[in-house]
């Protein structure tokens, strides 16, 4: 294995790593719980480059998969990546690969908005979709616990990563696995 190979499976681990401890910072709001595991994959698509900010989602939801305790309040499984909350799991995916796309070590302050704003809506759209029809709730009742408690949070969130990304790429900019 090479240098290159064995350091970017290096950063894949940490950020998935990354997502499953900030996954067990728990905050209930109703049947979908705030964590900061979105905090996470925004740090990581933001920081990283597409390929390991891509994996490191990935890899995070195959340890869930296997019943490791890594998703919010220490849930694993199938039935956490399939039941009524899966569809935010999955909307990972698509946070990490769009805001990881759209990012580089140049992103400016508005760019690093756009492209978290864009992740975490697709992401909210995914978990709310998926909730309504899990739930057979009512587009309302959907949009009442999965959409607008988060909000505000989000943009507190896309804030924050904003804030660490800008401080940190400086630091990081001689890694290769950093944008």
């Amino acid at each position: 294995m090479t240098q290159t190979s064995t350091r970017s499976l290096s950063y894949i681990a940490i950020g998935a790593a990354l997502i499953a401890v900030l996954s067990q910072i728990i905050i209930p709001a109703g049947p979908v719980p705030f964590t900061l595991q979105t905090t996470a994959v925004g740090l990581i698509a933001s920081l990283y480059k597409l390929k390991e900010a891509s994996l490191s989602v990935i890899f995070y939801l195959l340890l869930g998969a296997i019943g490791l305790p890594v998703f919010a309040g220490g849930s694993s499984g199938f039935q956490a990546l399939f039941g009524a909350t899966g569809g935010f799991l999955w909307g990972f995916i698509l946070y990490g690969f769009v805001t990881g796309r759209l990012t580089n070590s140049r992103s400016s302050f508005l760019r690093l908005f756009v492209a978290n704003s864009l992740g975490i809506t697709l992401l909210l759209l995914s978990g709310a979709i998926y909730f309504k029809f899990f739930t057979q709730a009512s587009w309302s009742d959907t949009l009442a616990w999965t959409i607008t408690p988060f909000i505000m949070t989000s943009l507190l969130q896309i804030l924050f990563i904003i804030l660490v990304v800008k401080s940190l790429r400086p630091v990081l900019k001689k890694e290769t696995f950093f944008q």
